[in-house]
């Protein structure tokens, strides 16, 4: 089957702000079969997509575009001035075609509707479809949960129609329900797709899956579980050839020492015998010269087989991608916090579904909630609530202990200082080292750390956000995350499971990934039904 090239890289090099390097002599191509983009945080996925759409240009090579390339970011603004129209992408196209009714004859409003008449209605319609009816184009974008922002930005990547659909994250936010409607949508788009992912789920769905790593683009064909198992196999050859390569190695240097000790001991005897002969010293002089050339010929020959068997090993090395472990500290549990840590009666909350907003819970030392429901029920005002950030119209709302909030849209960090700016200011206890440590095993290495966080990927600001939440200087008894997995690399979600399995205060986290919940030991379910919040054990 002949597939239509959309995109053409040819030794794509990007350098960062301050000179170094990002990524460097890419070459892909991207045509219609549906390609998953995966690799470490940080390692430059969503600078590459923007490079790929055009909105960046390379530092060195060349990107060639063959059609219309939508790209949808991960991170949605949510700003206050922003609307449903916006998150869709058709804001200027609706103004423009607002403009024409009122009489404008402008042909730039004309050039931005093109032969979109009807996307006033396409919009709605798809608003309809999928269950936001209530929306309207001038709903602002602060009103929406954000799982209803995803799907609202989602129905103006579909809409647009482009030849190439670049989408960044597309499944955070989404709950269940959404993500298989994600999935069909995505197997019925006709057109070039590039999918930036960590949702193997997702991922499973894809024709194609491409890693950038250190060692640059690489690419298996087929989808996530293919691309695990040729990965695992890539990796263990690569490690088999540089241990050969070591072994080879130390043989010929064993063999080279041999050799050089025979050539001592065959001198050794002739000057011994030179000694105790009557030859004339013109005679011995030569002998002498003979035997320094030959051990000068020997070393330079050792020298070159040297360097050859360090080659070998350093082009081995290079095959082999070097993986940085993650590990995240729990935050230390207090052994005095109160059995009941916090508790809602009749508490009415402010935002989410009408027959959810009324709360009623009991939470003890020691539990581990996971709080679930569909997007727009309420979940993260729950969370607000109890992290005091919001009051309730009525009832009752009390937080016994020191609460942590980690909201998804990360909306704490500062974008224009550092995260170690940042986590000094919350932790004045513990040395600066000891800070830089913790943030290197979080995978934010010295350079990162110094950044303003508005430059870090939305993996890297997720860990900056994490930081903060864990490593304050008074530990939280009571940590409430929303979303934590979205934007993290697999190493990075496995390391932040194993960290709240050992937490040993209270926690309630929301989160569509039920391989998740499970991982980190789950005690209750408060989960929203038709009747209200139910709260089960597991």
């Amino acid at each position: 089957m002949t597939h239509v090239t959309y995109v053409t890289l040819e030794s794509v090099s990007y350098q960062l702000p301050d000179g170094s390097p990002l990524f460097s002599d890419l070459d892909l191509l991207l045509d219609q079969r549906r390609t998953g983009l995966i690799g470490r945080n940080g390692t430059g996925k969503s600078v590459l997509a923007r490079l790929i759409a055009g909105n960046i240009l390379p530092s060195s090579g060349r990107c060639q575009r063959n059609g219309s390339v939508y790209y949808l970011a991960q991170q949605i603004s949510l700003e206050p001035e922003l609307t449903v129209a916006d998150l869709a992408g058709v804001r200027p196209i609706l103004c423009a075609l607002e403009r024409i009714e009122q009489g404008s004859t402008t042909q730039s409003d004309f050039d931005c509707v093109g032969d979109q008449w009807n996307i006033r209605q396409q919009l709605l319609d798809q608003l309809a479809q999928n269950d936001l009816a209530h929306l309207t184009p001038s709903t602002p974008a602060s009103a929406l949960s954000g799982g209803e922002a995803m799907r609202v930005a989602l129905m103006g990547a579909f809409l647009s129609a482009a030849d190439l659909l670049i989408l960044d994250e597309p499944s955070n936010h989404l709950d269940r329900q959404h993500r298989l409607v994600l999935h069909e949508q995505l197997q019925q788009w006709p057109n070039g797709l590039l999918v930036i992912s960590h949702d193997r789920e997702l991922l499973e769905h894809m024709e194609r899956i491409v890693e950038l790593s250190s060692l640059g683009l690489t690419s298996y064909g087929g989808n996530f579980s293919f691309y695990a198992q040729a990965k695992d196999q890539q990796q263990q050859s690569a490690l088999q050839q540089l241990a050969s390569a070591k072994v080879e190695r130390k043989r010929e240097e064993h063999a080279l020492r041999e050799q050089r000790e025979r050539l001592e001991r065959r001198q050794a005897r002739g000057k011994q015998q030179a000694s105790g002969s009557n030859q004339a010293k013109i005679l011995l002089d030569r002998q002498k010269e003979r035997s320094q050339s030959s051990s000068g010929k020997l070393r330079l020959q050792q020298d070159a087989a040297r360097q050859a068997l360090s080659t070998q090993i350093r082009l081995a090395a290079r095959q082999v991608e070097q993986q940085q472990a993650v590990f995240v500290y729990p935050p230390a549990a207090s052994l005095s916090a109160p059995v009941q840590i916090a508790e809602l009666v009749d508490a009415r909350l402010p935002q989410g579904a009408k027959h959810l907003r009324l709360v009623n819970l009991t939470l003890m030392r020691g539990q581990r909630i996971a709080l679930v429901g569909p997007n727009g029920c309420g979940k993260s005002t729950l969370l607000k609530v109890l992290a005091g950030q919001l009051p309730v119209i009525s009832g009752v709302a009390r937080t016994c202990v020191t609460a942590a909030y980690l909201d998804q849209h990360l909306t704490f960090l500062q974008p224009g200082m550092s995260v170690l700016e940042q986590l000094r200011a919350l932790n004045r206890e513990l040395a600066d080292g000891e800070l830089r440590t913790r943030l290197a095993q979080l995978g934010l290495n010295a350079e990162r750390i110094n950044q303003p966080c508005a430059q870090l990927s939305g993996g890297e600001r997720l860990k900056a956000a994490m930081a903060c939440v864990f490593y304050a200087q008074q530990p939280p008894q009571l940590l409430l995350l929303d979303e934590p997995a979205n934007h993290l690399d697999l190493p990075s979600i496995e390391a932040l499971e194993s960290m709240l399995k050992q937490y040993r205060g209270t926690l309630i986290v929301t989160s569509h990934d039920e391989a998740f919940l499970h991982a980190i030991g789950i005690t209750h379910r408060l989960e929203a039904s038709t009747s209200g919040w139910l709260n089960t054990s597991v």
